[in-house]
Parts: C-alpha cells; sequence; structure tokens
C-alpha cells in the first residue's frame, strides 16, 4: 500500500515539475537560462490573445459574385485556347456568368463536352450559351472563401504575426485577429491587397492612342474615364501607371488603352522576389511562373512578338516592356518607381498568393495594450480572489479535510497553467473565465467527495474506511457531471469563434486535470495519512 501511495507522489512531484518546465519561458528567469537549455526545452510558453496583448481584429468579406464571374471568364479563355489549338475559327465572348461561342458546330459542342462536362450547352440565336450549373457555383463560392483564408494566412505568416487567429464567419466573410501588432496599418495593406496580377496587351493600333495625354494629375482618373468612356473600343479599357516626380514627390498618373482580354494570371506565380536594376540601382520585382503559366508564357510570348506586354495588378499598370523574342523558362519583371520596402511587400503579395476573389474590409477594430494589460490585471484580481474566498470557505467548513482541499485546488492552478503552455495555447480573456471556471468545477468535485464521507462516517464506519466507500461512491457522480462539460467544451471548440475556443481550451484541460487531482490527488494525501496507523478521527 505504501509504494503505491509513494509512486502517485512521485508521479504528482513529476507532473508538477514538468507544468514549472513549461511555464518557465513566461517568467523572467527564461532569460538567465543557459543557451542550451533556451535551445533544447521549451521556449514559447503561454500567448496572450488580442483582448490581452492589444492588435487588430479585422473582418473581411470576399465578393462571391466576381468569385463566380472570374471562374466563368477563365473556362471562356481555356475554350478559347482550345478551340485555336485545334484549328476552330471561333468567337468566344463571357457576359455575365454566360458564355457565348460562334459558330454553331458539333465539333465546338464536343470539344466543350470533352473538357468541362458540367457546363450546359444551350442554342440562343447564331450562339452557343454555355452556363455553369448552381452546384459548381456553390463549390467555387466555399473553394474561394477557403482559398483566401489560406492566402490570408500565408500572407500574415511572411509578415512574422505570431499566433495570429484566422477563421470563417458566416457565408463569406474571414475574421482575422493579429495580436501584437505595431504597425497595423501596413499590415492591413498586405492582408487585403486583392493581387489579382494579369498580363495584357497595349492596344497601340487604336486611332486614339495618339490623343491620350502623356500625364493626368492624381485623383483626376475618374474624371478622364468619363470623358473617355464612350470613346474607348467594346474591346479596350484604360488603365494607370503612377509615376513619382523623384524631386518634387508630386504624383501623375499616366493612362494606356489595353486590351480587355487576359493573357495571363498571377494563379500561375511560382516565385516572386526583389532584385536590384545594377544599371540604375533600383528595386524591381523578378517573377517565375509555374511549369503550365511559363508554358502559356512562352505561347503568348512568341505569339504577340514586337508588341507591349502590360503588366497590370490590382487595376494598376507596373511596367510595359517590349516582347523582342520568345521567352522561354516563364521569367518576367515588374519595374516602376519603387522604394525597397515597396518592393518588398509586392513581392510578400504576390508570393503568399493571388486571393481568388477581390475581398473588402468591413471591421477594423484596434485593441490598446492599455486596454489588454486592464484586462489581464481584471482578470488576475477575479482568479485570485475567487480562489482565496472559496479556499477559507473550504478550510472553515471542512477543516483539515479542507487544507488538503486547497492543496489540490493549487495543484490544479499549477498544472492548468502549465499544461496550457506545453500547449502554446493562446490565453484570452474568455480563457481567464473558463480558468475561474474550472476552478469553481475543482471545489464542487471536492465536496461531493467530502460530503460521501460525512455520510460514511455518520453509519459508523472507520475513517480509513469512510474514505475508501466515500470516494467509490462519488466517483461516478463526478466523472459523468466531468464528461458532460467536456462534451460541451468541445461542442463550443468546434462551432466557437477565436474567443470561445479559448474558453473551450481551458476549459477542457481544467476538467481533466479535476479529476487527476481530485480522485488521484487529495486521494494519496488521505491515504499518507491515514493508511499505517489506523486513526478514530477524521477532521471533516
Amino acid at each position: 500500500m505504501r509504494k503505491s501511495i509513494y509512486l502517485r507522489i512521485a508521479l504528482i512531484l513529476a507532473t508538477v515539475i514538468l507544468a514549472f518546465i513549461f511555464f518557465l519561458p513566461n517568467t523572467p528567469f527564461f532569460d538567465s537560462m543557459p543557451d542550451w537549455w533556451k535551445k533544447n526545452m521549451p521556449h514559447k510558453g503561454i500567448v496572450l490573445g488580442l483582448d490581452l496583448r492589444g492588435g487588430s481584429h479585422l473582418v473581411f468579406e470576399v465578393d462571391l459574385k466576381r468569385a463566380r464571374g472570374i471562374t466563368v471568364e477563365r473556362i471562356g479563355m481555356h475554350l478559347q485556347s482550345l478551340l485555336e489549338k485545334k484549328g476552330i475559327k471561333a468567337t468566344v465572348k463571357t457576359v455575365g456568368e454566360k458564355i457565348f461561342i460562334q459558330p454553331l458546330n458539333d465539333e465546338v459542342k464536343k470539344l466543350i463536352k470533352e473538357n468541362y462536362p458540367d457546363l450546359s450547352i444551350s442554342v440562343q440565336g447564331n450562339n452557343l450559351v454555355c452556363e455553369l450549373p448552381e452546384t459548381a457555383f456553390k463549390r467555387v463560392e466555399t473553394t474561394s472563401v477557403e482559398q483566401a483564408i489560406e492566402v490570408i494566412r500565408n500572407r500574415i505568416d511572411q509578415l512574422g504575426v505570431a499566433e495570429p487567429t484566422i477563421h470563417r464567419q458566416g457565408e463569406n466573410e474571414i475574421v482575422v485577429q493579429l495580436p501584437g501588432v505595431k504597425d497595423p496599418k501596413k499590415a492591413l495593406e498586405i492582408i487585403g491587397k486583392t493581387a489579382q496580377l494579369e498580363f495584357k496587351l497595349l492596344d497601340e493600333e487604336t486611332p486614339l492612342w495618339k490623343e491620350l495625354p502623356s500625364l493626368i494629375k492624381a485623383g483626376e482618373e475618374e474624371a478622364f474615364l468619363n470623358q473617355w468612356k464612350n470613346r474607348i473600343p467594346e474591346s479596350d479599357e484604360i488603365v494607370f501607371q503612377k509615376i513619382i516626380n523623384k524631386e518634387t514627390g508630386e504624383v501623375y498618373k499616366r493612362p494606356y488603352i489595353v486590351k480587355k482580354e487576359t493573357l495571363l494570371t498571377g494563379d500561375l506565380l511560382a516565385e516572386a522576389h526583389v532584385s536590384i536594376d545594377q544599371r540604375f540601382n533600383e528595386p524591381y520585382v523578378s517573377l517565375r511562373f509555374n511549369d503550365a503559366g511559363a508554358k502559356i508564357f512562352e505561347e503568348i510570348t512568341a505569339k504577340y512578338v514586337k508588341q507591349r506586354l502590360a503588366i497590370i495588378l490590382d487595376g494598376n499598370l507596373y511596367s510595359a516592356p517590349v516582347i523582342q523574342e520568345k521567352i522561354e523558362g516563364g521569367n518576367a519583371q515588374i519595374t516602376g518607381s519603387f522604394t525597397l520596402e515597396e518592393a518588398k511587400d509586392l513581392a510578400i503579395v504576390l508570393r503568399a498568393g493571388a486571393l481568388p476573389a477581390p475581398v473588402k474590409l468591413i471591421q477594423n477594430v484596434t485593441v490598446g495594450p492599455t486596454l489588454g494589460k486592464d484586462s489581464i490585471e481584471a482578470g488576475k484580481m477575479a482568479v485570485i480572489v475567487a480562489a482565496v474566498f472559496v479556499s477559507l470557505f473550504i478550510i472553515f467548513y471542512y477543516r483539515l479535510s479542507g487544507v488538503i482541499a486547497d492543496l489540490a485546488l493549487i495543484l490544479n492552478i499549477i498544472l492548468l497553467i502549465g499544461a496550457l503552455a506545453a500547449l502554446n495555447a493562446t490565453l484570452t480573456l474568455p480563457g481567464i473565465a473558463g480558468i475561474a471556471l474550472a476552478i469553481g468545477m475543482a471545489v464542487d468535485s471536492n465536496v461531493l467527495m467530502f460530503e460521501r464521507i460525512r455520510e460514511e462516517l455518520k453509519l459508523g464506519k472507520t475513517p480509513k474506511a469512510a474514505i475508501e466507500s466515500g470516494y467509490k461512491k462519488a466517483f461516478w457522480t463526478i466523472f459523468d457531471s466531468h464528461v458532460t462539460t467536456l462534451i460541451t467544451a468541445a461542442v463550443l471548440f468546434h462551432f466557437g469563434s477565436g474567443p470561445i475556443k479559448g474558453f473551450a481550451v481551458t476549459l477542457s484541460l481544467g476538467v481533466a486535470i479535476n479529476l487527476f487531482t481530485a480522485l488521484i490527488g487529495t486521494k494519496t494525501a488521505f491515504d499518507f495519512i491515514y493508511t499505517g496507523k489506523e486513526r478514530k478521527s477524521l477532521s471533516i
């Protein structure tokens, strides 16, 4: 019996030591630890959440209508490419969510069915009309939101934000929490960039090309477009290039007429990094496409030699080099009046991936560190006050057994904090509430056991027999209540948002540790006191 008690004591001591080791990174002592310890032992600890540490809370809305349109446009572009490769002369136009193809013939229908079996085909006048079913569009919408979440996550990783929270909310919203972000404006710019990278041809053959002004003042773009919109051919559009006067710092816009047809998009991009032009000592962004993109880029540069290819990002033209010859390998450059910092940010956006559809910021809340500090102090005070009052009441009501229960309560808190540190959990204000609730449940477990022991003592049993019987009879009651709480916490974790998940994690850990401290911790203390020497009374 004594051997079993010592093994349990050793187990409890081992868990306490592990808890201190995992929590050490959150203490001032960690800085003075030797390098080998910092390198090989846990070094993260508990991370404070947005409401405690301060930072940014952003909510983005994915434009699902545009996601549907982009999908249809890409299908139309691919069909046009397939028809050209087959030597079939046909016109492919995308209008809204429909694709119109001329002429009407069985060969075109066969080609469509072979490559896009989901498309429904109908005849409207002299056109074949292709449409995606609503089920396919629903898949596009779901995928677009999921891809947007991954792209945003990649961009945040590149920013180096520790422990961000990113999750879907509703049908098309994405919630992003960035604890400890010092420059929320920069983070917002990089995260929210649509990054629709497109390659289009300049239309220098239109007679209007010579009438374009060389520069207009920044801010006059809308008025300029209204003036020219009825003169531009239907197949063309106007885009602007940003020009900065390096001497005065004034910003101008240079208008260009480009073909609406997109020859290549940024979703085929494999790599983007900053390089320095040795001639002018200016930064630019080097691009490399994946295998599919490299093949398309090679075809484009072979087909449009001596024409200018515009590189457009988010509707802004960055450069329009002349295609001198066919370019193999899928390499390109984005040049412009970049500072090194601007070039780095652009490379991050491109390297992290293009968003599948435009996103719009609908909520931006900045939580200051002062508010976070106040929340921490308030949470600490709530937990301390609750623990002190409960501990005093238990000692008053249960005497020596109450002291044992308080020791188990302290053990419970130590192990809970250690477990959170071991998991590198993000602690939020609801998480602190979960810790307080876990303390209450720990007390409840001890109350159930002590009342059972009292009942056994009233029946005339010895202290040792009353303890054994009381623990056995209380076990299933305690176990059932904890399991139902664990199920509730699991549901909260699965369906809840970030702060609710934090509450669910702390509550789940607290419940599991309660079972350990109540059924093993206090039982070990009672066994140590009452085993061996038979005692006639029990302080309870």
